[in-house]
């Protein structure tokens, strides 16, 4: 098996400010760059403020916020938490500025809006006052993370009612949001979100060039556009995240309680459950929509009346765990909800629009249709296999065939992960008609056993619907002979492709593939080397010249006398 490296948290940023139209810039952003030991402890923080217009002490209120602010970060117990580590740093800062803008007649009312994002783990915390502003880029949708401190209304949306200094007690917002590989940050002052749209803010950072040139470009076009302040733009991509920490999902799913089904029209944490998708043994499934964000999605719940809290949970804890660990365009993504909002055990999960391969294989492949979907479940595999993660439960109806036309592999629940506290005792999970001899006999499950059930997946899919060993009743124990060949049920196809598929459901684990990969490796081989020529149809002339040329002469013939009778 491959040796996989765990990523870490990896961005790059870029900072770009401009004075405009303004005498002096009263903007002061900064982010500290730190060793890979102090990102895995603490994060990384940036921080940006803006001080407050025809206030005396402007600049000194923002610069010095934002320095206390990355140095104390960095100095103070990380123990301490993020919320309570900005809590404590900007109340530290309030209360000086706040004093010093007293006292000192040179200084008197400075003040300063403040926006921090620090990336910690898998989270991106934001604390924030005032009316600088705080987006995120996820993909091509764009969400303010923020909201400004400002009065409500055309002549007066100007004017704070929060901010760093103004009072002798600061209330800052905070927030915790799931981190992602490829998210987009942007901290910005005024004098860029005030003369920028969001459409014009989306456009550009989507153009999705280096953290600096994107900075710079957004700030020149708040300026092209009449900005009369000050403009500073940070922006923060993702490049990776660290996997889910086990022991912390654990705990959180320890927590939530296995309440009674919800119903159709309910709402469950902010998810309007618009329709039962499906209704199994173990679990219900929603077609559900996030007011939140507005996306659809799929929640779903267990069925308490079957399984054990500790199994219930068990599986729903591998499927968190595997949906933030494996990010594959193969692999049904299972999405992380912000700590805090769930108040009961569920999955949420991405929903496509498709129908199962179950269903699909009831309309008969071509060997080239086949092929396609074929390969692309061999990837789909091969991406929980790098990871060390063997799936146990392939079959069809685990299997999306997408409306575009791509492939999901669904259902992470029984999936065996590496590391786990496995009872053994319990019994092996899995679809007996798609489990490997070796399961009957006690093995917990290996990559041998998936590519066995991806062979019977591949065999019913050509076969349209058919077993190599016929289909396996539960409780029963079942004996492995010889497979069915495929040409039994398919003369037309190929003798490589009976070949590839006997081989991945061979009774002994050693003379299977190695894995999905040498699988898809044989199928693309014999597809694109061994493929069926077409016949073309022979002409007359070829398939017996005598004939063609008694047909030529009669039909000569019967053209001349047609021209005689004419005349």
């Amino acid at each position: 098996m491959q040796n996989v490296s765990e990523p870490k948290l990896s961005v790059l940023a870029g900072l770009y400010t401009a004075t405009g139209r303004r005498e002096r810039n009263e903007d002061y952003a900064g982010y500290a760059e730190t060793d890979s030991r102090e990102t895995a402890l603490r994060g990384l923080a940036f921080a940006l403020a803006d001080g407050v217009g025809g206030m005396k002490g402007g600049r000194v209120a923002a610069e010095t916020c934002v320095r206390a602010f990355l140095d104390g970060y960095y100095s103070l117990p990380e123990t301490l938490g993020v919320e309570a580590l900005a809590a404590r740093l900007l109340s530290s800062s309030n209360a000086w500025i706040h004093a010093v803008g007293r006292r000192d007649p040179a200084l008197a009312g400075m003040s300063c809006t403040f926006s921090a994002l620090i990336l910690r783990g898998r989270s991106a915390h934001v604390a924030h006052v005032g009316d600088s502003r705080v987006y995120r880029l996820r993909g091509e949708r764009l969400e303010r993370l923020t909201q400004d401190h400002t009065l409500q209304g055309p002549d007066v949306s100007h004017i704070l009612y929060r901010a760093v200094g103004i009072e002798q007690d600061l209330r800052a917002d905070y927030a915790a949001h799931l981190l992602e590989a490829h998210d987009r940050f942007l901290l910005c002052s005024d004098g860029v979100h005030g003369a920028l749209r969001e459409t014009d803010i989306r456009r550009l950072l989507a153009r999705r060039a280096s953290p600096a040139a994107s900075a710079e470009a957004l700030v020149e076009q708040a300026l092209a556009q009449g900005s009369n302040d000050n403009a500073t733009a940070l922006v923060v991509d993702v490049l990776a995240v660290p996997p889910a920490d086990r022991s912390l999902l654990s705990g959180h799913i320890r927590r939530l309680p296995i309440l009674p089904l919800p119903k159709a029209g309910q709402s469950v944490d902010g998810f309007d459950l618009h329709g039962v998708l499906s209704d199994g043994r173990y679990s219900r499934l929603f077609l559900a929509e996030d007011r939140l964000t507005g996306q659809t999605v799929a929640l779903k719940f267990p069925h308490p009346r079957v399984a054990s809290e500790r199994e219930y949970r068990e599986a729903f804890l591998r499927e968190a765990w595997i949906g933030a660990r494996v990010k594959s365009p193969w692999v049904a993504e299972v999405l992380e909800q912000p700590p805090g909002r769930q108040t009961r055990l569920y999955s949420v999960l991405a929903y496509y629009r498709g129908e199962t391969l179950e269903r699909r294989l009831q309309r008969r492949f071509g060997l080239d249709a086949g092929v396609a979907v074929a390969l692309t479940l061999c990837k789909a595999v091969h991406a929980l296999h790098r990871q060390r993660i063997v799936h146990r439960d392939i079959k069809p109806d685990n299997v999306l065939v997408t409306e575009d036309g791509g492939l999901k592999l669904l259902d992470l629940g029984v999936a065996r992960l590496p590391a786990w506290d496995e009872d053994t005792a319990a019994p092996i999970p899995g679809t007996p008609s798609y489990m490997a001899p070796e399961l009957w006999q006690g093995e917990r499950g290996s990559v041998a056993s998936d590519v066995f059930a991806l062979g019977v997946t591949l065999y019913r899919t050509f076969s349209g619907g058919a077993y190599p060993y016929g289909e396996i009743e539960p409780f029963t124990t079942p004996r492995f002979h010889r497979p069915r060949p495929l040409s039994n049920h398919r003369p037309d196809l190929p003798a490589w492709l009976d070949a590839a598929l006997a081989r991945a459901v061979a009774v002994n684990p050693k003379e299977r593939y190695a894995d999905a990969m040498e699988l898809a490796y044989d199928l693309e081989n014999g597809a694109t080397n061994g493929a069926p020529t077409p016949l073309r149809r022979r002409s007359l002339y070829e398939r017996n010249p005598l004939r063609f040329w008694q047909v030529l002469s009669l039909a000569l013939l019967g053209a001349l006398l047609a021209c005689l009778a004419n005349h």
